[in-house]
Order: C-alpha cells, then structure tokens, then sequence
C-alpha cells in the first residue's frame, strides 16, 4: 500500500514546486530571472514602466532596483536599451540649452547672409565697409581660445554682438562648411558703380611712371574660381576688377572664403555694359586684351603667346567664362589675344586650363614686366 502510495506523492511534491516556481516569475514581488527557467531578453508587460518618463525621470524604473536589474527591463535587455537611447536622445534639463539652441534656429535680420571663416570674418570686422549684426564664436579652449579673444574685442569695438555657440550650431549657421570656429551676419557686400570710381591718370601710364593694369571678368560663374581670381589679382597688383553683372556671380560668402577675406579690402565694380565698356576704354588709349585657351585666330583678333607680349600701355586683360569663354561680341571688342602655350602635346578632352589658374599664369606673365619698367 505505502509503496503504491509512493509515486502519487512525489507527482504532488512536483506539481506544488512547478506551481511555486511559475507564481514567483509572474508575481510582482518576486526577482525575475532570478531562478532557472525565467524567461531572459524579454519583459512581461507587467515588469514594464507606463511611459518612458518612469524610467527616464531618475534613470532607474519604479520599484526594487534589484528586481528591475534582475528583470528584463535593465541595462542588458533589448527594451532596457531602447529606454537608454531615449533617454540619451531626449534633452537634458537643467542645463538651459533648449531655449538657447531654439533661439539660435535662427531669426537673421532680414537681407543678412552669413559670412564664415577667420580670414573673411576679421577683414569685415576690421574693415566695417558692411553693416555688421553679430558675430558668432564656437567655445573654444587651449590654443585656439587668444584668437577668439581677439574677435570678441574687435567686435566689441564695432558695437557687435558676441555669441559663443557650439561647432554645430556654426556648422547649420553656415550650412556646413568650413567656419574655423568664426560666423559673422552681416549685409551683402554689392558690386561698386564704375560712375563712383575715380578715373585714373593716363598720363602716368604713358609716360611709364606708373603701368595700369585693370581685370575684367564676363560671365565667371563659379564662387570658388571668383574668389580665386580675385585674390590673384591683388597679389599680383591688379589695380581694378570689373564684372559683368549678367549670367555672373554675386560676391556671396563663398566668393569671400574663396579669396582669403581679399574681397573684404579690394573693390570690385561691375557693369551692365561689358562691351560698351571696353569701347569707351579703348578710344581713351587703353589697349584691351582678350585670352583664349590656345593659340590661333579668333574671329581675326591676332593670336600671341603671353610670353610675348609686351606691356607698354595701361592694358585691360579680360578673362571669359569657365566653360565657353570671351563671348564674340567682347572678343571683338580687343586688339589682340593672349594664349598659354602647353608644356606637352595635350589630350583632346584636356585642352585648357581652370580659369583662375590661367588667369593667375597671365596676370604674373604681364606683372612681371612692371619690374623691369619700374613703377
């Protein structure tokens, strides 16, 4: 009888512990996972808060910390770490930046652009030919924090405002490119009227006193190869650049970044009447040269290399547009034209040269020359 007894017993012992083991992993006071057989990486909804804020308020969920650490809710779970990014990508408070970055997103005064870089940002401090709105600082430490000192104190002599903002906010302020840690808002910077600038005296460049030298760009598109042209020319003593104001760039940020801040110091004048221009400067004795990629003639305008040509007149050299070049009408416009001769046999599809790096050849190739005259 005992014996026969015996296994309903033990099949009853079985069945009471089974039935504790599956209370404890479901109740809510009991750690889950803490014994063999609880389910791991996943939550019941009850070991789960209401709303992220359960978790995200102290860092910790409701209740035990041991029984949430335990449970499938802690660091270590698929759940846990979604609630940890959450709370990672969530503002954080206390710190005051919500406000401030809000205000940043940004109310620029109206018809503003923004200017960014050192060398662009100092020279429209310092040279004030703009109006100036505020001047943006990226916090900063070490060596680079004596420079941004220096922009708080020329902007504090301007009367500008100074706000010290994040790299990130810098980098949406100027669409992501690259700031050196400066922004400044300021007005745009327009070509100057030819009919506001001082005609210069024919008579010094005749007599070889003094050798004029003039740039006119038609129809330069490109900011950098603007930027770039304009730097070389006041490097090399380029005494006026003139612009068509049709189908060409405006002098924006770009253009600014791209000449080193050199559009900040150096006038730059435009005209709705390129070839009238050319005209009127050729009747009053200026010769007018045109350029063109390789030599040849052009609409019968003699064709020379640059190293032949000899500068004994105030001289225009007009630079044309990076895919088509001087139009006919301009062409036909100047005595003679300038080419580069290539240093070997060229490829058909490589037959030219970027147009402010042709430009910066031929501007030095004529520059050279002032020496040897003497200013």
């Amino acid at each position: 009888m005992e014996r026969a007894l015996l296994p309903r017993v033990c099949r009853a012992l079985w069945l009471c512990r089974a039935g504790l083991r599956f209370c404890s992993t479901r109740g809510p006071s009991a750690p889950s996972g803490a014994e063999e057989g609880a389910p791991r990486g996943r939550d019941s909804p009850a070991s789960l808060p209401q709303h992220p804020g359960a978790v995200l308020a102290s860092g910790r969920a409701r209740g035990d910390p041991g029984q949430r650490e335990q449970s499938g809710a802690g660091r270590g779970s698929r759940t846990g770490q979604e609630l940890l990014r959450a709370q990672q990508d969530l503002p954080r408070a206390g710190k005051g930046k919500g406000p401030q970055r809000k205000a940043l997103s940004l109310e620029r005064t109206k018809g503003s652009e923004i200017l960014f870089g050192t060398a662009p940002c100092w020279l429209a401090l310092a040279q004030a030919r703009r109006a100036l709105f505020r001047l943006f600082l990226k916090h900063s430490s070490g060596s680079a924090r004596p420079v941004r000192g220096e922009f708080a104190l020329q902007a504090a002599a301007r009367g500008v405002p100074v706000l010290h903002v994040s790299g990130r906010e810098l980098d949406v302020l100027c669409r992501g490119r690259p700031h050196q840690g400066v922004c400044l808002e300021a007005s745009p910077l327009p070509f100057k009227s030819l009919r506001d600038a001082e005609e210069p005296q024919l008579g010094d460049g005749q007599s070889g006193r003094r050798q004029l030298l003039w740039l006119v760009l038609e129809h330069i598109q490109d900011p950098m190869n603007l930027g770039a042209l304009l730097r070389s020319a006041y490097f090399l003593g380029v005494d006026r650049v003139v612009a068509s104001h049709r189908n060409s760039c405006p002098l924006t940020p770009i253009v600014s970044k791209a000449s080193a801040g050199v559009m900040e110091v150096f006038d730059v004048y435009g005209t709705d009447d390129l070839q009238g221009f050319l005209k009127a400067k050729s009747a009053e004795g200026w010769e007018v040269v045109g350029t063109v990629s390789r030599p040849g003639n052009v609409e019968d305008v003699p064709v020379i290399s640059c190293s032949e040509f000899r500068w004994d007149k105030p001289i225009i050299v007009v630079i044309g547009s990076e895919g088509e070049g001087l139009s006919l009408e301009t062409q036909l416009q100047c005595q003679q034209m300038l080419a580069i001769p290539p240093g070997r046999a060229l490829h058909p599809s490589i037959d030219s040269l970027n147009v402010s790096v042709a430009a910066g050849i031929l501007l030095h190739s004529i520059c050279s020359q002032k020496r040897r005259h003497g200013d």
